[in-house]
């Protein structure tokens, strides 16, 4: 069926090695009504170099602040079909387990209330349903939850969807278990996650090791890494043959079959803290200077494992170049057993925001209040006793001050004695 609208620039897309989401589109268009203005509008903003999607003011369901983003194009008399075009976020099981039934029924609601395009799925994690009219938000929210027993993800300034890894479900590297944690953090602030309330978007994101699949140290406002605080594991035999090929290095990744491993250029050299030896009979690990960074785990998997005694690092901060430039985040919390039902850590989050929503500014991240108003505000106010661990870099100013309120006589006693020692 030939389109209604001309698009020789949405065309040149289609063309290379490569599919395209242009083709897909037309597809669709075929029918979907909706999808052939989408098209339109979208070889206009190819045209004009600008886009031609304006924000209309605030739309949703009922009793929810967030879940749905607005959208509306500026010319709905040329494009009707798109003159409301709304994102729905859908909030996705933990670690993205599905089964087909549910994908099936969730495609076919969207095929009947709106355009029929998903994205599976957003940065977040987010089921992304894309495109539908005010009209059918209120039937698809019902449907959704009633008969598939789903729920809407977060948007705008408030706690978006949490997001995990696969955690012990599929890996045996994962020190906790990532789908209860983020099954936990889903239920427990229910309120955070449906209602803004923030200065800003505030993520979680949750890896079962130092791997970190889903990203979090880069992404996530509260990143919760699994971590071991005993010894590596070590088979000093799956070692050796390792050295002498008997075993596929990195598990066989990318296709490579079994090779001698050398063990000074792809271990020794590539561990961050030189914690390891080799004398060519015994791996030893000084794993009192061992940062977990998994590298040689992944190296050599039939030979290393994670540590007995597991638990999780939390860092905070983590946020992508939006106005102050891209920042990964920081240790606050080196190691926390991070076991059900979690009050530990459910006592550190409520400290956490009840500094940000004090001090933050409109539209800024948590990591860039920290930025702005210094590590040691934010250790004060979440009651955490500062440790070497969440230092980065050596300080670059020699001057030390002390705060009196912690140091009986402060700057003034010391600066007193040291007068006093040199008089004498």
């Amino acid at each position: 069926m030939a389109l209604k609208h001309a698009t020789p620039l949405l065309d040149e897309l289609e063309k290379g090695p490569w599919p395209s989401f242009v083709t897909d589109m037309k597809r669709i268009a075929a029918r979907k009504p909706m999808c052939e203005d989408w098209l339109g509008l979208m070889e206009m903003s190819f045209r004009d170099k600008e886009g031609h999607w304006k924000h209309g003011g605030i739309v949703g369901v009922f009793g929810y602040g967030g879940g749905v983003i607005g959208r509306y194009c500026d010319r709905p008399d040329l494009f009707p079909g798109v003159a409301h075009f709304h994102t729905v976020r859908v909030n996705q099981p933990a670690s993205k387990f599905y089964n087909t039934e549910i994908l099936r029924r969730i495609c076919d609601l969207w095929e009947e209330k709106g355009s029929g395009v998903t994205n599976m799925h957003g940065s977040t994690g987010d089921i992304i349903l894309l495109g539908t009219t005010t009209d059918q938000l209120e039937p698809l929210f019902y449907e959704l939850t009633h008969d598939l027993g789903m729920d809407l993800g977060g948007s705008g300034s408030n706690m978006r969807t949490p997001e995990g890894c696969l955690g012990k479900a599929r890996c045996e590297w994962s020190c906790i278990d990532t789908q209860d944690i983020i099954y936990d953090i889903t239920m427990q602030y229910q309120d955070a996650l449906h209602r803004p309330m923030f200065p800003y978007k505030f993520k979680f994101k949750c890896s079962g090791c130092a791997c970190d699949c889903v990203a979090a140290i880069a992404r996530a406002d509260c990143s919760i890494i699994g971590t071991w605080r005993d010894n590596i594991q070590i088979d000093q035999e799956a070692v050796r043959a390792y050295v002498g090929g008997e075993f596929a290095v990195h598990g066989g990744a990318g296709g490579e079959g079994k090779r001698a491993l050398d063990m000074t250029t792809e271990v020794l050299d590539r561990c961050p803290t030189r914690c390891m030896e080799w004398d060519g009979k015994s791996l030893k690990i000084w794993d009192e200077d061992c940062t977990r960074c998994m590298h040689c785990i992944r190296v050599m998997p039939r030979a290393l494992r994670p540590g007995k005694d597991t638990g999780a690092t939390v860092l905070v901060g983590a946020k992508a170049p939006i106005l102050e430039g891209a920042q990964l985040s920081s240790v606050v919390i080196p190691f926390i057993k991070m076991e059900p039902p979690y009050e530990e850590f459910h006592s550190f989050v409520e400290k956490l925001w009840d500094y940000w929503m004090e001090n933050g500014k409109n539209r800024e991240r948590l990591g860039e209040l920290i930025q702005r108003m210094g590590l040691r505000e934010f250790l004060k106010a979440t009651e955490l006793t500062p440790d070497p661990r969440m230092v980065n870099t050596p300080r670059y100013n020699p001057y030390i001050f002390y705060d009196p309120e912690t140091v009986p006589g402060g700057w003034e006693h010391d600066a007193k004695a040291y007068r006093e020692r040199h008089q004498a």
